[in-house]
Formats: C-alpha cells, structure tokens, sequence
C-alpha cells in the first residue's frame, strides 16, 4: 500500500487559501496535505468544512463521549487519519490523553466506563457494512443520555463515516499530528493469543 493520495494536493491559493493555511497552521502547525487534496473542488471543500465546524458547536452529547465515539468509529472504518485527528484534539476536548490512545483496543482495555463503553460499541456498530446498532443498545444509550444526545452522537458518527470513507477512497492518510506534538503512539490491537501494545 502507499502512503501517497490517489488525487495529488494541488497548491492552495488566493485569499480565501491564505485564511485557510492560516487557520490550518494555527490549529495544527501546519497545513494537512488532505486540504491540497480538496482544494481541487473547493464547493466540496467548503461544505464538508463548514458542516464539520458546525457539528462541533452541538452540545448535547458530552464532548469526552463524541470524541471516542469518533475514534471508536475512525478505528473501525480505518481511516488513519480522522484516528490520528481526533487523538491530537483529544486534550482541546478535556479528554485524557491515556485514555484516548487506548481507543483502538476499547474492549480489552480496563481505562473506560461502562457509559464509555456503550457509546464506543454504538459508535462501532453504526459503521460497520451493513451497521449494527441493536435495539437493545440503543434503548440503553436513549435511557442514559437522553434522545438529543443519541441524536447527536448517530449524526456525528454518521459524518465521521462520511469523511472517514472518503478520506480512505482518497488515499489520505495519518499526517502525524499525534506525534508531531508528543502524544503516545495509539495502542494497537494485537493478534489473537499476543498482548496488546497498550
């Protein structure tokens, strides 16, 4: 497999790029070479932009329990770089850092709550093909969180799946923002019969 993108960035540009790479760097240190990618087709790059920027201003889910919803979720799909985004802005949400480097092997892992728990195998199940979400499993989220927060969550995980899949179709992968600011590299899930590298 390589690690280049499918669709080569292109170089972002104008005034409306500047505030972008602006942004971008402010937020990150840099400019994700994924912007290069979609600055091919900026309506496209705007929207999923503008939609990402207003999902982050619902509040009715717990801010902890979006962000490993959207790990859980990136971790199931695959893609590498919504895992290695949601990790680095893990500490902007109040998030400890331990605790979201052992997103990927939730299950094994003794660091969560049962609540935790439930909004990651939710989070899991929504993206499988075809999902997976039982009746049972969102009775227990609707009775715990309330149905503007389990509206919440199956919307963002639901968006994550879209920009996750994309970004798997594109070729996008990890830009190394978890390592380039100190984190932890995230725990892998290990063969059947080896331990995992919590």
């Amino acid at each position: 497999m390589t690690n280049q993108t499918r669709v080569p960035a292109t170089a972002v540009t104008g005034l409306y790029g500047g505030i972008v790479k602006f942004a971008t760097k402010k937020m990150f240190g840099r400019v994700p070479e994924s912007i290069g990618v979609l600055w091919h087709h900026r309506p496209v790059f705007t929207d999923m932009m503008g939609f990402g920027r207003k999902a982050e201003k619902w509040h009715e889910l717990d801010q902890g329990l979006s962000t490993l919803a959207a790990m859980a979720s990136a971790a199931t799909v695959g893609c590498s770089f919504c895992l290695d985004l949601h990790y680095f802005l893990a500490r902007d949400h109040g998030l400890d850092e331990d605790k979201a480097r052992e997103v990927p092997i939730w299950r094994e892992s003794t660091r969560f709550t049962p609540l935790e728990r439930r909004v990651m195998e939710y989070a899991e199940a929504m993206s499988q093909t075809p999902p997976a979400v039982t009746d049972e499993l969102s009775d227990e989220l609707l009775a715990a969180i309330g149905a503007p927060a389990l509206l919440e969550l199956a919307a963002k995980v639901g968006f994550l799946n879209a920009t996750a899949r994309m970004n798997i179709a594109l070729g996008i992968h990890s830009d190394g923002f978890a390592d380039a600011c100190g984190l932890a590299p995230l725990a892998t899930a290990a063969p059947a019969g080896v331990a995992s590298q919590a």
